[in-house]
């Protein structure tokens, strides 16, 4: 096989024949398998079946019933079972025209790259297949963006968060990629250092269905740009300083209201705490959660070392504030300053540490004894 097109696909069931029959004609002449990675709950897998059982090329189906990583943990696990070390990723959308693969794969064919990105901002090419002037604005400024952060990795890059590039799977790290939603170019450049060349190319309009551009992938990306750039302890910052601030805010409000500044500190603490978590869970060690203990325990965890780190902060704010009479506050934010190295260290060794192989709570372990028991046949 020369060549294996990786498209991963979200409710695109209108779209698959035409794609199918679009890289079929255009790729005559180089072996080619298509390789649908599949998160649909629509008629999908359906239509991939049925085009699959007539195409004129290979076509093979991943259907994930748990989608893990978004668009780009689809476009990974098609990879990893992919027939040719050469790979190319497109959408299932046609915005990506099937016409153009033969340049990609013909550049890439050079020998100089290990990458071949199709761009849409380089000269002679174009993005006018985004809805409206709202999303060509958002997608330059995420570009801007990106290449400001990435100076070096993306340096002579256009276009680092297009779905549409070849890449030798042998010059990646597959496992070491942690993918989040839409932008999976940008995880495999700003990972390691490859080689990159672009060619530019017509971002074309739906063929059809909805396009599945939303806040919540705008959260994904800003997410996954400052994890990448930052690293893990960035995301916990992150979301301690929002929490920082919605702390003070509650605090604040409350003393406005007549409360005292200590009670009104403690509600500030508790709200934040458990809102923390739940971010932390979702967004900072999602990675770690499987091989950790339960959710339970490890909001226990979690909800109890942050109590403890309260009881002793709200001391700390009351000395600053009767014996050196700073703002309460200030002072309750320079605690949570200093607070936030030792948090970070508790979570990520000991909230989030893996769990021993084969080993059991003693409670869990009485449970069992008793459930033997119960179902040990008796005597009349």
């Amino acid at each position: 096989m020369q060549l294996s097109i990786i498209v991963p696909t979200y409710n695109e069931a209108p779209n698959v024949a035409e794609l199918v029959r679009r890289v079929a004609d255009a790729v005559r002449g180089i072996e080619t398998e298509i390789i649908f990675v599949d998160d649909s709950v629509d008629a999908t897998p359906a239509a991939i079946a049925d085009v699959a059982a007539s195409a004129p090329l290979p076509v093979r189906m991943i259907h994930r019933d748990t989608p893990t990583g978004g668009l780009g943990g689809a476009v990974v696990e098609g990879m990893k079972i992919a027939d040719s070390d050469v790979c190319l990723v497109m959408d299932g959308d046609l915005q990506h025209p099937p016409e153009d693969i033969p340049a990609l794969f013909g550049r890439f064919g050079v020998g100089d790259a290990d990458v071949v990105v199709a761009s849409r901002y380089m000269v002679s090419g174009s993005a006018r297949g985004l809805a409206d002037r709202t999303r060509v604005w958002v997608s330059k400024l995420s570009t801007l963006l990106t290449r400001a952060m990435f100076p070096i990795r993306l340096r002579g890059v256009t276009d680092p968060m297009t779905g549409f590039f070849v890449v030798d799977r042998t010059r990646i790290d597959l496992e070491g990629l942690h993918p989040r939603g839409f932008k999976i170019l940008l995880e495999m450049l700003a990972r390691k250092s490859v080689r990159v060349v672009e060619v530019p190319f017509h971002f074309a309009d739906r063929f059809a269905g909805e396009s599945k551009a939303s806040v919540r992938q705008g959260v994904n990306f800003l997410v996954q740009l400052t994890g990448l750039r930052f690293g893990k302890m960035s995301l916990f910052a992150l979301i301690g300083a929002l929490g920082a601030v919605v702390n003070l805010v509650i605090m604040w409000a409350l003393i406005q209201l007549g409360m005292n500044y200590i009670p009104a500190a403690i509600i500030g603490a508790e709200v934040t705490i458990v809102g923390n978590f739940l971010l932390q869970e979702r967004f900072v060690f999602q990675d770690m959660r499987s091989d950790a203990a339960g959710v339970w325990s490890r909001f226990a965890k979690s909800f109890a070392f942050n109590n403890i780190e309260a009881l002793v902060r709200i001391p700390v704010i009351a000395l600053l504030v009767n014996t050196w009479h700073i703002s309460s506050v200030i002072a309750a934010g320079l605690t949570l300053i200093v607070a936030f190295v030792v948090r970070f260290m508790f979570h990520s060794l000991v909230v989030y540490a893996p769990r021993k192989a084969g080993a059991r709570s003693r409670v869990r372990e009485v449970v069992e004894e008793i459930d033997a028991q119960a179902a040990t046949p008796g005597e009349l």
